[in-house]
């Protein structure tokens, strides 16, 4: 039995629908990181390193839009109310130096549920998205600290990131 506690509280059809399309690329990294497996790759070296790729570029557009690298600026550009909405998010502080956020729901974890992985292979599957996230943070000259996680059984993911 999953030890994970992922059900939404926010149904609005649109959302749902949005969040159907966030899920569909968890599947995608689920499937690619699968099928890496399959032929014998590391599959945390090279999507670790792919998908903070992705977060370095996402953050430096982000940065670009917002012309700041003030945390603040960070919960401005990406964490607008639509993505609160999405992850059922509350901004717990934001200030320049520092960025709190929970997140109360996972569209990427119920992507994973439905494809019927594992409690580990989602804990994985995490650590893995979350390096987009990281590299968003480098981009703002901050630091990603993950206290609490869906994915590993937690309430909530508690998302930190701090100025350097």
């Amino acid at each position: 039995m999953s030890k994970i506690k992922n059900e939404p509280k926010i149904t609005f059809s649109l959302i749902q629908s949005v969040r159907g399309q966030i899920e569909q690329r968890a599947q995608w990294l689920y499937l690619l990181t699968d099928e890496a497996s399959k032929r014998g790759m590391d599959i945390e070296e090279f999507s670790s390193a792919a998908i903070k790729r992705c977060g370095l570029n996402q953050g430096a557009d982000l940065v670009k839009k917002g012309g700041t690298k003030s945390l603040k600026g960070l919960k401005k550009t990406l964490f607008t109310k639509g993505a609160q909405w999405m992850f059922e998010m509350d901004v717990v502080e934001s200030t320049d130096d520092k960025l709190s956020l929970d997140f109360h729901y996972c569209p990427l974890v119920k992507g994973w549920q439905k494809m019927g992985c594992t409690d580990e292979q989602i804990a994985l599957l995490c650590d893995i998205a979350m390096c987009g996230d990281h590299g968003i943070g480098e981009q703002y000259d901050a630091v990603l600290d993950l206290p609490k996680c869906i994915a590993k059984g937690d309430d909530i993911c508690a998302l930190r990131y701090h100025k350097k």
